[in-house]
């Protein structure tokens, strides 16, 4: 049996005799992205150009049939892999079992489980399906940040979750019904049980779905220009328009001209979400501000905007992050992005501001586990790389380039920022609804059962 783990530490092996193993991160980079797309065939040109995108299209291809030879070394003979001339395939194999895969199964058959009244195998599914994760939060997508719109956070449009509490029993959170676990679900990240299910609160946007959007791109040269542009028009534009700001190295591929691959880049990723007849004077200042190099703006779907750099990250790739808040983009810190910027260590390496804006800077502080409602950006710096002789370079640069920025932060960092950095970190995040997420662990999780995330503890009999 050959196994590929890609949740947590990344390898394959191969189980028989003459065992073979790799932790080669461009091979289980390469099967992630295979399995992700199971059943459907993958160009190797493709491949090539989104793993290597600071290379030749040569070289890109020929590091690709370096990555094949290490995966088929370990595969051998397996049908889990189906190679042509010009494209690869990933497909189920009785004798390949990949994390990725048997976590979905497990989850699938948790959630069949709810329905069907089955709480045994509710929680034996459910088991099944932590132990094979081991990553942060099991409800990640409660804490999704909103852009270009007037409806708040996802959070905010919760109206009920489905849970499987630590002692076996299911609920339905909401703010009638175990108000209190509601209130910390909206925030809290997977501590609290395993949410099978999720009721949010839909709203319309832009025409039909279909809003404006995309990314404008100016030379890292023109960095601290742009963001004090930036700070200055924000807080001035319609709430149907919003952008977030980075640091990044245009990717090598399409749709970016071939002519600026690989050029570092100050970028604002905006959306609009209003009425298309007013777009050409809502979007005036930013097509005429400076001198950009893209100016990607089109009408998309909502979805295809906010999943559009998913292709240029790969399962597998080697992360190192660090994240704070920042109530404003001083000048200060603007010479630090400046400096950072012009030494991103390679071409997935960036870094984003995303601001707290609009309706979700109304809500009150305490209205949900979530804190940081008063304005401002979270921040977050990534070091990025698929191959692990570049692991020193990356995980250098984030730490430098956030020492150099945690002074000028305001304390806290947005949860799903943050790494394995202790409990005095996940306190900060949550601010000042940290001691009541505790005692909301206390009631519903007392033996801290669900603790492989950025963990609250139960608080002490003491600070009841």
């Amino acid at each position: 049996m050959i196994v590929v783990v890609l949740l947590g530490d990344q390898s394959l092996t191969d189980g028989g005799p003459g065992a073979v193993s790799t932790r080669s991160t461009h091979t289980a980079a390469l099967v992630g992205f295979l399995a992700v797309h199971a059943g459907a065939a993958q160009s190797r040109q493709r491949i090539a150009a989104l793993f290597w995108p600071d290379s030749s299209d040569a070289q890109a291809l020929t590091n690709l049939r370096r990555e094949l030879h290490l995966l088929r070394q370990v595969l051998r003979d397996d049908p889990a892999l189906v190679v042509a001339s010009r494209d690869l395939c990933w497909q189920d194999s009785p004798t390949c079992e990949v994390d990725v895969s048997a976590f979905m199964r497990e989850r699938e058959a948790a959630v069949a489980g709810v329905e069907n009244g089955d709480l045994a195998g509710v929680l034996r599914h459910g088991k099944a399906a932590i132990a094979r994760f081991r990553g942060d939060d099991l409800t990640a997508v409660l804490h999704a940040l909103d852009q270009g719109s007037p409806a708040a956070l996802t959070v905010d449009n919760l109206v009920s979750a489905d849970v499987v509490l630590a002692d076996g029993s299911f609920v339905t959170a909401s703010e009638s019904s175990h108000p209190d676990l509601f209130w910390a679900l909206r925030g809290g990240g997977g501590n609290f049980g395993v949410v099978t299910s999720v009721t949010f609160r839909c709203h319309p946007i832009g025409e039909s779905g279909t809003i404006i959007g995309g990314p404008v791109l100016y030379d890292i040269a023109d960095t601290a220009a742009v963001m004090r542009w930036y700070r200055e028009l924000l807080p001035s534009l319609p709430e149907e328009l919003s952008g977030w700001i980075g640091l990044i190295t245009i990717p090598g591929a399409p749709p970016f001209p071939e002519e600026l691959w690989g050029r570092k880049a100050c970028a604002i990723v905006w959306c609009y979400t209003g009425a298309h007849e007013q777009a050409d004077q809502v979007l005036e200042p930013i097509r005429t501000f400076g001198s950009p190099l893209v100016v990607g703006l089109q009408e998309m779907p909502f979805n295809v905007l906010q999943s559009a750099f998913d292709p240029l990250y790969p399962a597998g790739l080697q992360w190192y992050w660090r994240a704070d808040v920042f109530d404003e983009i001083t000048d200060e810190a603007i010479d630090v992005h400046c400096r950072f910027g012009e030494l991103l260590p390679t071409g997935h390496s960036t870094m984003h501001l995303y601001p707290f804006d609009g309706a979700a800077s109304r809500v009150d502080v305490g209205a949900t586990a979530f804190p940081h409602r008063n304005g401002g950006w979270a921040g977050v710096i990534v070091g990025v790389d698929p191959d692990p002789a570049n692991n020193a370079a990356i995980t250098q640069w984030t730490r430098d380039y956030w020492e150099q920025l945690h002074p000028m932060s305001a304390g806290g960092a947005y949860v799903n920022f943050l790494m394995d950095e202790g409990p005095d970190r996940v306190r900060a995040a949550y601010g000042a609804n940290h001691d009541r997420l505790a005692q909301v662990k206390r009631r519903y999780d007392p033996d801290n059962t669900f603790h492989v995330n950025q963990n609250i503890r139960p608080a002490g009999p003491e600070s009841i």
